[in-house]
């Protein structure tokens, strides 16, 4: 395989009901200079044979096994493992629209001076989540950073060494200090499809972890 343009990063623990529609859904999109670095995070029931069945079909797929640590330091692990230009995620229970990843590609050659993006979010189930500095107070998700849907240069993601391991919302405190260091847009696009039915998803488990646990 030529060298992919795009490394898509997907961290996955215990997804055996939903894995195949996250993974179905990249390999439908409209561009395929891609490759697709999955974080096996110490699964326990049927997903890593899954996803080794991609891995067997797709040369352009590549899954990492690691024990189960958390998902800042999975995706962190996927974006040294990758070699694409452009840095994207998916996350294991969400999918993509078919034009998600060629209009993000598309938007960033026509804006050359742009490093990062995100935004651009359908939203399906519960569209409030728990706010990051009251978790006891429900914000509307449409307001909020949602990691998924960040699109960037490899650059931006190696000079700020990836996600910080915070107990929540590492996603926000990443886009913090990318824009203190680079130029960041949020675009409008709504082809990234965020699932909010899954019932172990670390949105719906928030209120369960102890401030100052790490996520997993």
């Amino acid at each position: 395989m030529n060298r992919p343009e795009i490394s898509v990063i997907m961290a996955v623990y215990n997804r055996e009901l939903v894995i195949r529609r996250a993974i179905n859904s990249l390999i439908k999109q409209t561009i395929k200079n891609w490759e697709l670095i999955v974080i096996n995070d110490g699964s326990e029931d049927a997903t890593l044979e899954i996803l080794e069945e991609y891995e067997s079909d797709f040369n352009n797929i590549k899954v990492v096994t690691q024990e189960h640590k958390n998902l800042s330091e999975s995706r962190n692990r996927g974006i040294k493992i990758s070699v694409g230009n452009f840095i994207t995620f998916l996350d294991s229970d969400d999918e993509l629209l078919p034009r998600h990843i060629e209009a993000r590609y598309n938007y960033m050659l026509n804006h050359p001076g742009t490093d990062l993006i995100h935004g651009g979010v359908t939203i399906i189930g519960d569209a409030f989540v728990a706010d990051r500095n009251n978790r006891n107070k429900m914000i509307p998700l449409y307001d909020c950073v949602i990691g998924g849907t960040f699109f960037g240069k490899r650059l931006v993601f190696e000079q700020l060494e990836g996600f910080n391991n915070i107990p929540y919302s590492e996603d926000f405190e990443f886009l913090e200090r990318a824009s203190k260091a680079f130029k960041v847009e949020k675009i409008i696009y709504p082809t990234y499809i965020y699932h909010r039915d899954t019932p172990n998803s670390i949105t719906n488990r928030i209120n369960s972890i102890p401030e100052g646990t790490p996520e997993s």
